[in-house]
């Protein structure tokens, strides 16, 4: 998985996990170790509206 400068908005926690979570057999990141330190520390989780409720419900 490559690890870049993005906005920090994207660098969450919560993306790294989803990555390892979902690797099979082997997960190699590739980048920037303050980058991937700071995805790790950054716990951040913003409400996402994604409508998926609302288009739900009118089905």
């Amino acid at each position: 998985m490559p690890i870049i400068q993005a906005a920090p908005v994207l660098l969450t926690r919560t993306l790294l996990y989803t990555a390892m979570t979902r690797a099979k057999k082997l997960l190699i990141l590739i980048g920037n170790p303050k980058v991937i330190e700071f995805m790790i520390q950054n716990a951040d989780s913003k409400k996402r509206n994604t409508g998926l409720e609302f288009k739900l419900r009118s089905i």
